[in-house]
């Protein structure tokens, strides 16, 4: 398994090349370097192997009415040739738990429930949240402080550095 640390300056590079090659567009590399440069970088992890960046994942903070501690995951992205090895979730599980230790009392993703049902999210409807994309199932929440979501609902927003981008 690789090396999960927090990204440095000079991964930049490596990690603009990571997402570019995992997604089908730069979109998630310009989020990540617009992230970077609002300084809404809040969790930055690198996957190194070999002295090779070869995984990225991001948090940065959200907002919904009554919380201002709550980080939104994503992108997370794996180079093609070294996914379907436990990577991007090795990236996920730490960056949560770099989250937990910044005090963070939750996490929103959008994506594939089966997938991060794995790590504890679910159904962010269950707290009465939804997001500004229509995510519908695939946006979904998770607790890191017990209690974090109880007397909170509404819409979730992403950093604006989503909108400039088109979204995840």
């Amino acid at each position: 398994m690789p090396l999960i640390r927090s990204e440095e300056p000079r991964d930049v590079a490596a990690i603009q090349a990571v997402h570019s090659a995992a997604f089908p567009t730069v979109m998630e590399a310009q989020l990540v370097d617009a992230l970077r440069a609002a300084g809404r970088l809040t969790v930055s992890l690198v996957a190194e192997e070999r002295g090779r960046i070869v995984g990225h994942v991001a948090f940065s903070p959200v907002t919904v009415e009554g919380a201002e501690d709550g980080l939104g995951l994503g992108p997370v992205a794996v180079l093609p040739e070294f996914q379907r090895r436990g990577i991007g979730g090795g990236l996920i599980r730490g960056g949560l738990a770099a989250a937990e230790r910044l005090g963070t009392g939750f996490v929103v993703v959008l994506g594939e429930p089966a997938y991060y049902g794995r790590f504890g999210f679910r159904p962010a409807a269950e707290w009465g949240l939804r997001d500004e994309y229509g995510g519908g199932p695939a946006f979904q929440a998770m607790e890191l402080r017990p209690g974090a979501l109880a007397h909170i609902s509404g819409l979730v927003c992403y950093a604006p550095e989503f909108a400039l981008v088109g979204g995840e």
